[in-house]
């Protein structure tokens, strides 16, 4: 056989190989469309039928505008009847409890809401559930640290460690205040005490008007202490003890009929918004075995998460 041949058959073989995977991947592709037509077929048709919608709120809160389009969405939908809010979330931003709060208060007035925590709703994930008529939580739930909080850091002796001067010309001395820089004045530090005040206020009101506390009693829980499940269930901070089986019969006693389905509400891939569904993309990641990376990756940019604005969080400092 002539070079020229041997060189021709290998170049065919190059070639058959690339379109073969190119098929492949393109034979994957549209077996993830398919797949996720048909999950989103099945997701609509099951929400056009009377259910009791879930709701997941966990991690950080923020503002979320896809969650809150979800809520709007629940609110406007004849086909819910009643909701339950799962929560598991150490609070976040004030602004983003509120929003939440704000949305679930909409639904209340319309079909029955219930919370129902898991391993913890603290601070602004307390907020939310306060939202609902009714809260359950596990025993050994986490529930409280009702207060606002603003930490900003100083890094006034690691420049001068370092020999840096930083310096600021402001148009008025609160410009920019607290700054990273240098001490706080106590003009500035009066200014953030006096609008975290102003949100505690806020948040210690809709907690007193919520669960029917004097303002003695909200004063006394209020202070950023945390319970478990059963010392809240003493205190009135929550209404039952159990899981989601006691938040949906709490429902049946709204006169939920017991034999509808409970539906979660899920959150959609930004992909899927684009595309059709996100599960293409897991489902793809799965076939080539990187299916387990999304959790990981997820959890990692949650933890690094940079809060702007008041906080209302519940953490455990390190020593």
């Amino acid at each position: 056989m002539r070079a020229d041949d041997i060189i021709d058959r290998q170049r065919l073989r190059r070639k058959l190989t690339f379109w073969r995977i190119v098929s492949f991947f393109v034979a994957l592709i549209g077996i993830g469309v398919a797949i996720a037509m048909i999950q989103s077929g099945s997701n609509l048709a099951a929400r056009s039928k009377d259910h009791v919608a879930m709701v997941k709120i966990a991690g950080t809160i923020g503002s979320d505008e896809k969650l809150l389009e979800r809520l709007a969405s629940i609110e406007e939908s004849d086909s819910v009847k009643g909701v339950i809010l799962s929560i598991n979330s150490p609070g976040g931003t004030t602004v983003g409890g509120e929003e939440i709060f704000e949305a679930v208060r909409k639904i209340a007035d319309k079909k029955p809401v219930v919370a129902q925590v898991g391993t913890l709703a603290a601070s602004a994930g307390y907020m939310i559930a306060v939202g609902s008529d009714h809260i359950v939580a596990r025993k050994s739930s986490i529930v409280g640290s009702i207060g606002v909080i603003f930490q900003y850091p100083n890094f006034q002796g690691m420049l001068d460690n370092l020999g840096i001067d930083v310096r600021a010309i402001k148009s008025s001395p609160m410009k920019a205040e607290p700054s990273f820089f240098g001490q706080t004045p106590p003009e500035a530090e009066a200014m953030i005490r006096n609008m975290i005040l102003d949100s505690y206020d806020w948040f210690k009101g809709i907690v007193a008007e919520r669960r029917g506390f004097t303002v003695a009693k909200t004063d006394a829980l209020a202070d950023g202490s945390v319970f478990t499940g059963r010392q809240a269930l003493e205190n009135g901070l929550i209404d039952k003890l159990g899981g989601k089986e006691v938040a949906r019969a709490w429902l049946t006693e709204q006169g939920i009929d017991e034999e509808l389905d409970t539906l979660e509400w899920a959150e959609k891939d930004r992909f899927s918004d684009q595309l059709f569904s996100g599960a293409i993309l897991r489902w793809i990641a799965a076939q080539i075995g990187l299916g387990q990376l999304n959790d990981p990756i997820s959890k990692s940019l949650e933890h690094r998460l940079m809060l702007d604005g008041l906080v209302s969080v519940w953490h455990v400092h390190d020593q």
